[in-house]
């Protein structure tokens, strides 16, 4: 079966990435593409690499524009969203890559973005442990996958939480880490940003500088990273300090977060929590002990590359992942969960395959 596909704000990073990955897709067919000031202009001027695509023109991004496609993809900016996915009538599945049906807790909204709260939609990262509880109280664990079976409005995860959400939650559901102070810091290409044009930015501002931003507990992501690992069983709410450093690589995330090894736990259960979390799992892999991932290697991949020790004079275990930000870390995320709402094999259209040099 072919799917008729939309995808609103197809000028910006977001929404090129998406359409690179749906254009190689066999189950989808891209038949609307819409931008914003872009709006009557050919993709091919905001898209050029997109070859395949370059008949397409871009059209206002209206409820109407969108509406009677059966997947629209949403590639706005946070706060934009919302309003335009309420007045959908007849989509089959819309799925958002912004904000604004990420968070469960409208206080948590208000806090970090404002503006009205739109509600929650189902969470799409499929790999995400998630604790339930059986009718005696004891954990059962299961994936968000399930979550996403059958569902028609889907949030694409932040590319900077999923990354930190996949690398903890395996050590929270399996009792090994703690979860008060958590530390994790990220370098982070700058794509994540968006294409607007930013001073801070430029190429002549990034070229040689690495730069932390929303330090001290300030960025976006920090309440959507707590949820998902109270999801995944925390039995105490989550600690985290987070910190972002910007650094010259166009695309890309290196997360390196460290967490309290719980007492009495050894190496081999550490490792084993990690293992039996992903070694079924084609997209978020778990490299052999004592190597760690490289970004470079995940460039253009829908993977999730991850390694794993112990500092044992800390007494805390350390994770490093990395992942691509517009592909593994939004558009990917995207169309694995759409392919999974939809009953299509979870790895079509997808690659583990990155680029290199």
């Amino acid at each position: 079966m072919t799917y008729s596909v939309a995808v609103a704000g197809a000028s910006g990073y977001a929404g090129g990435e998406l359409l690179r990955l749906l254009a190689g897709h066999p189950e989808f067919e891209i038949r609307t593409v819409t931008g914003h000031s872009s709006a009557g202009r050919p993709l091919s001027e905001s898209q050029p690499h997109l070859r395949s695509l370059a008949h397409l023109v871009l059209q206002p991004t209206l409820p109407e524009v969108l509406d009677g496609h059966d997947v629209v993809f949403f590639a706005l900016p946070h706060g934009a969203s919302g309003e335009l996915t309420a007045r959908l009538g007849n989509v089959r599945l819309a799925i958002d890559c912004g904000a604004d049906h990420r968070l469960t807790d409208a206080a948590d909204w208000a806090a970090f973005y404002g503006g009205e709260h739109h509600g929650a939609w189902a969470y799409g990262v499929p790999e995400l442990i998630v604790a339930e509880r059986a009718a005696d109280g004891a954990p059962v664990w299961t994936r968000q996958r399930e979550y996403l079976a059958g569902a028609t409005r889907i949030a694409a995860p932040g590319c900077n939480a999923s990354t930190v959400a996949l690398s903890l939650a395996p050590g929270i559901a399996a009792g090994v880490i703690e979860p008060r102070d958590i530390v994790s810091v990220l370098a982070v290409g700058p794509s994540g940003a968006g294409k607007a044009a930013k001073t801070h930015l430029l190429g002549a501002e990034l070229m040689g500088s690495a730069n932390p931003y929303a330090v001290g507990g300030t960025h976006r992501h920090i309440p959507e990273i707590r949820q998902a690992l109270r999801g995944a069983g925390a039995v105490t709410e989550p600690s985290l300090s987070f910190t972002p450093v910007l650094v010259p690589m166009s695309r890309g995330i290196l997360a390196t977060s460290t967490a309290r090894l719980a007492p009495g736990v050894t190496a081999q259960q550490v490792r084993s929590a990690w293992e039996d979390a992903y070694t079924a799992e084609p997209f978020v892999q778990l490299l052999p002990e004592g190597v760690f991932p490289r970004t470079a290697d995940t460039l253009g991949a829908n993977t999730c590359l991850m390694g794993v020790a112990i500092d044992e004079a800390a007494g805390r275990v350390v994770v490093a992942a990395a992942l691509d930000n517009l592909a593994k870390g939004t558009a990917g995320a995207a169309i694995q969960s759409a392919n999974i709402a939809l009953g299509i094999p979870e790895t079509t259209g997808l690659s583990v395959n990155g680029v290199a040099p």
